[in-house]
Protein backbone atom coordinates (compact mmCIF):
# COMPACT_ATOMS: atom_id res chain seq x y z
CA UNK A 1 0.00 0.00 0.00
CA UNK A 2 1.16 3.62 -0.18
CA UNK A 3 3.90 2.51 -3.17
CA UNK A 4 5.55 5.86 -4.27
CA UNK A 5 5.88 5.75 -8.53
CA UNK A 6 7.34 8.93 -10.23
CA UNK A 7 4.62 11.21 -11.01
CA UNK A 8 5.13 12.94 -14.56
CA UNK A 9 2.28 15.12 -16.09
CA UNK A 10 0.88 14.14 -19.28
CA UNK A 11 -1.35 15.98 -21.17
CA UNK A 12 -4.53 14.46 -22.91
CA UNK A 13 -7.59 15.32 -24.77
CA UNK A 14 -10.19 16.46 -22.58
CA UNK A 15 -12.82 14.03 -25.24
CA UNK A 16 -10.23 11.08 -24.04
CA UNK A 17 -11.02 11.62 -20.03
CA UNK A 18 -13.79 9.99 -18.78
CA UNK A 19 -15.52 10.76 -15.67
CA UNK A 20 -16.21 8.68 -12.95
CA UNK A 21 -20.04 7.09 -13.31
CA UNK A 22 -19.69 6.81 -9.23
CA UNK A 23 -18.28 10.43 -8.18
CA UNK A 24 -20.13 11.76 -5.55
CA UNK A 25 -18.85 15.35 -5.50
CA UNK A 26 -21.28 17.59 -7.42
CA UNK A 27 -20.43 20.64 -9.13
CA UNK A 28 -23.08 23.66 -9.79
CA UNK A 29 -22.70 25.97 -13.10
CA UNK A 30 -21.48 28.57 -10.48
CA UNK A 31 -18.70 27.04 -8.93
CA UNK A 32 -17.81 25.62 -12.32
CA UNK A 33 -17.66 29.08 -13.16
CA UNK A 34 -15.51 29.66 -10.12
CA UNK A 35 -12.79 27.04 -10.96
CA UNK A 36 -12.95 28.42 -14.48
CA UNK A 37 -12.36 32.04 -13.01
CA UNK A 38 -9.22 30.58 -10.96
CA UNK A 39 -7.44 29.12 -13.93
CA UNK A 40 -7.94 32.41 -15.96
CA UNK A 41 -6.46 34.29 -13.42
CA UNK A 42 -3.93 31.92 -11.88
CA UNK A 43 -3.02 29.48 -14.80
CA UNK A 44 -3.66 25.72 -14.56
CA UNK A 45 -1.56 24.46 -11.32
CA UNK A 46 -3.76 20.93 -10.28
CA UNK A 47 -3.47 18.11 -13.10
CA UNK A 48 -6.12 16.28 -13.06
CA UNK A 49 -5.77 12.23 -11.55
CA UNK A 50 -6.46 9.72 -14.32
CA UNK A 51 -5.94 5.86 -14.15
CA UNK A 52 -4.48 3.96 -17.02
CA UNK A 53 -7.20 4.69 -19.20
CA UNK A 54 -7.99 8.28 -19.02
CA UNK A 55 -10.60 7.44 -16.00
CA UNK A 56 -10.96 10.66 -13.61
CA UNK A 57 -10.24 9.86 -9.85
CA UNK A 58 -10.00 13.69 -9.12
CA UNK A 59 -10.49 16.76 -11.27
CA UNK A 60 -14.27 16.69 -12.31
CA UNK A 61 -14.53 20.08 -12.02
CA UNK A 62 -11.36 20.86 -13.19
CA UNK A 63 -12.35 18.72 -16.53
CA UNK A 64 -15.89 20.77 -17.05
CA UNK A 65 -13.78 24.15 -16.35
CA UNK A 66 -11.62 23.31 -19.24
CA UNK A 67 -14.42 22.52 -21.05
CA UNK A 68 -16.19 26.38 -20.67
CA UNK A 69 -13.02 27.87 -21.40
CA UNK A 70 -11.92 26.01 -24.32
CA UNK A 71 -8.62 24.61 -23.13
CA UNK A 72 -7.80 21.89 -24.57
CA UNK A 73 -5.84 18.93 -23.87
CA UNK A 74 -5.37 19.49 -19.75
CA UNK A 75 -2.05 18.46 -18.10
CA UNK A 76 -3.07 15.16 -15.91
CA UNK A 77 -0.82 12.44 -13.65
CA UNK A 78 -1.64 8.98 -14.52
CA UNK A 79 -1.88 7.07 -11.31
CA UNK A 80 -2.11 3.21 -12.89
CA UNK A 81 0.06 2.05 -9.98
CA UNK A 82 -3.63 2.37 -7.93
CA UNK A 83 -5.76 -0.65 -7.57
CA UNK A 84 -10.00 0.04 -8.45
CA UNK A 85 -11.18 0.15 -4.83
CA UNK A 86 -7.40 2.19 -4.26
CA UNK A 87 -9.12 4.87 -7.11
CA UNK A 88 -12.37 4.57 -5.86
CA UNK A 89 -11.68 5.50 -2.11
CA UNK A 90 -8.87 8.43 -3.58
CA UNK A 91 -11.73 9.98 -5.88
CA UNK A 92 -13.46 10.44 -2.31
CA UNK A 93 -10.65 11.29 0.01
CA UNK A 94 -9.46 14.09 -2.44
CA UNK A 95 -12.18 15.95 -1.74
CA UNK A 96 -13.17 14.78 2.00
CA UNK A 97 -9.91 15.87 3.22
CA UNK A 98 -9.78 19.10 2.37
CA UNK A 99 -12.96 19.78 3.94
CA UNK A 100 -11.48 18.60 6.97
CA UNK A 101 -9.14 21.43 6.85
CA UNK A 102 -9.84 24.51 9.40
CA UNK A 103 -9.29 28.18 8.94
CA UNK A 104 -7.26 30.37 11.52
CA UNK A 105 -10.30 33.25 11.36
CA UNK A 106 -7.52 35.92 12.78
CA UNK A 107 -4.94 35.03 9.39
CA UNK A 108 -7.92 34.26 6.98
CA UNK A 109 -9.18 38.11 7.89
CA UNK A 110 -5.69 39.59 7.20
CA UNK A 111 -4.98 37.69 4.41
CA UNK A 112 -8.05 38.46 2.68
CA UNK A 113 -7.55 42.37 3.78
CA UNK A 114 -4.17 42.63 2.48
CA UNK A 115 -5.30 40.60 -1.00
CA UNK A 116 -8.42 43.61 -1.30
CA UNK A 117 -5.74 45.82 -0.33
CA UNK A 118 -3.32 44.97 -3.14
CA UNK A 119 -6.12 45.07 -6.15
CA UNK A 120 -6.89 41.24 -5.91
CA UNK A 121 -10.52 40.51 -6.77
CA UNK A 122 -11.60 38.85 -3.56
CA UNK A 123 -14.14 36.73 -5.52
CA UNK A 124 -11.31 34.43 -6.95
CA UNK A 125 -10.21 32.95 -3.47
CA UNK A 126 -14.28 31.09 -3.54
CA UNK A 127 -15.66 32.88 -0.55
CA UNK A 128 -19.02 34.27 -1.58
CA UNK A 129 -19.68 37.56 -1.08
CA UNK A 130 -21.24 36.73 1.89
CA UNK A 131 -18.50 34.90 3.66
CA UNK A 132 -16.65 38.02 2.65
CA UNK A 133 -19.05 40.62 4.79
CA UNK A 134 -19.18 38.24 7.63
CA UNK A 135 -14.66 38.19 7.61
CA UNK A 136 -15.60 41.69 6.85
CA UNK A 137 -12.07 41.73 5.60
CA UNK A 138 -11.81 44.97 4.18
CA UNK A 139 -13.99 47.31 6.71
CA UNK A 140 -17.38 48.13 6.31
CA UNK A 141 -19.30 47.96 3.20
CA UNK A 142 -16.37 45.79 1.95
CA UNK A 143 -18.72 42.94 0.23
CA UNK A 144 -22.82 43.11 -0.46
CA UNK A 145 -24.56 39.99 -0.89
CA UNK A 146 -25.38 40.46 -4.77
CA UNK A 147 -22.42 37.65 -5.90
CA UNK A 148 -19.94 40.49 -6.61
CA UNK A 149 -17.40 42.12 -3.73
CA UNK A 150 -17.43 45.74 -3.81
CA UNK A 151 -14.90 47.22 -1.82
CA UNK A 152 -15.13 50.53 0.61
CA UNK A 153 -12.82 52.99 -1.07
CA UNK A 154 -9.87 53.60 1.71
CA UNK A 155 -7.53 56.42 2.33
CA UNK A 156 -3.80 56.34 3.96
CA UNK A 157 -1.29 57.63 4.99
CA UNK A 158 2.79 56.75 4.70
CA UNK A 159 4.86 57.32 7.46
CA UNK A 160 8.17 56.51 6.93
CA UNK A 161 10.34 55.79 10.57
CA UNK A 162 14.15 55.43 10.68
CA UNK A 163 13.71 52.08 12.09
CA UNK A 164 11.97 48.94 13.24
CA UNK A 165 11.88 50.37 17.12
CA UNK A 166 10.51 53.60 15.55
CA UNK A 167 7.89 51.79 13.70
CA UNK A 168 6.17 49.65 16.78
CA UNK A 169 6.38 52.83 18.61
CA UNK A 170 4.73 55.18 16.12
CA UNK A 171 2.22 51.86 14.97
CA UNK A 172 1.54 51.64 19.35
CA UNK A 173 0.93 55.89 19.23
CA UNK A 174 -1.73 55.16 16.70
CA UNK A 175 -3.60 52.61 17.77
CA UNK A 176 -4.13 54.72 21.14
CA UNK A 177 -5.13 57.64 19.09
CA UNK A 178 -8.06 55.62 17.66
CA UNK A 179 -6.43 54.78 13.87
CA UNK A 180 -5.92 51.19 12.21
CA UNK A 181 -2.46 51.60 11.11
CA UNK A 182 -1.45 48.68 8.60
CA UNK A 183 2.63 47.92 8.71
CA UNK A 184 4.29 48.00 5.60
CA UNK A 185 8.15 46.91 5.02
CA UNK A 186 9.71 48.53 1.61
Amino acid sequence: MGESAPLTVVYRPVAELIPYARNARTHSAAQVAQIAASIKEFGWTNPVLIDGTGGIIAGHGRVLAARQLGIDPVPCIALDHLSEAQRRALTLADNKLALNAGWDQELLQLELTDLGGLGIDLGLTGFSADELAALNPAGPGAAKGDGESHYQEQYGVIIVCRDEAHQRETFERLVELGYEPKVVVT
